[in-house]
């Protein structure tokens, strides 16, 4: 019987900012560059199709990666999302004294692997029931079509007649309600204990001067919320 090509699993690190996201396909794999929108996410989706990734992890950046996770997720992707401080004590002690965002993503992808080889690993990545993950769909579905909406009425704006001005204003404004709601809604499936620090990932133990002795028993994620396949 002829054997089948099973693609080796990899880790993704996520470093994100407000227009752009760095994602470090694998501990050494290559890092990209994406536009921290909708056309954006597809792509980065586009490039995962065939990939089998074992877990992403990115930093909560006061909810700039919101929208991604829950992209990500409703894709059906095991999504962590950790503590800023957390991650930076733990690319500390892999020896990541620098700080870019390609360091940052490759230091997030390296602790992706510690998680992922957990043995603990189900304590801290939950899958979602699957009609959570059906409503999360459509949150990040209708939040798109809003999107859309949006950037149409601009155009009608900059575009239109004064006569229509204050029509297509009011409709900008409703659109703009209506997204606010649903972007509230996408941000409760990331859990806000990450963005507080509060939570269950307790500081990093590790050896003084050995890189590759971080402790992965003392290891506990913040705040992870991960979708079933």
């Amino acid at each position: 019987m002829q054997k089948r090509n099973v693609p080796e699993s990899i880790v993704i690190g996520v470093d994100l900012a407000k227009q752009t996201f760095d994602p470090s396909l694998g501990v050494s794999g290559s890092i990209k560059t994406f536009a921290n929108d909708d056309a954006g996410f597809d792509t980065l989706l586009a490039n995962l199709a065939g990939q089998a990734v074992d877990l992403i992890v990115m930093e909560a950046t006061g909810g700039l990666e919101s929208n991604l996770a829950c992209a990500l997720q409703a894709a059906g992707f095991a999504v962590a999302v950790i503590n800023p401080r957390q991650a930076r004590d733990f690319a500390k002690a892999m020896g990541y004294l620098a700080k870019t965002d390609r360091i940052d993503a490759k230091a997030l992808a390296e602790l992706a692997q510690v998680l992922a080889r957990s043995p603990e690993r189900d304590r801290f990545v939950t899958a979602l029931p699957t009609p959570e993950q059906q409503a999360l769909q459509a949150l990040v579905a209708r939040r798109r079509q809003l999107v859309a909406m949006q950037v149409a009425e601009r155009q009608r704006l900059s575009l239109g007649h004064a006569a229509a001005r204050k029509s297509i204003e009011a409709m900008s404004m409703a659109i703009r309600t209506q997204l606010d709601e649903v972007e509230t809604e996408l941000a409760k499936h990331i859990d806000p204990s990450s963005r507080l620090g509060h939570a269950a990932f307790q500081r990093a133990r590790y050896r003084p001067n050995h890189r590759r002795h971080f402790d992965r028993r003392s290891t506990r994620v913040g705040a992870v919320v991960a979708p079933g396949n």
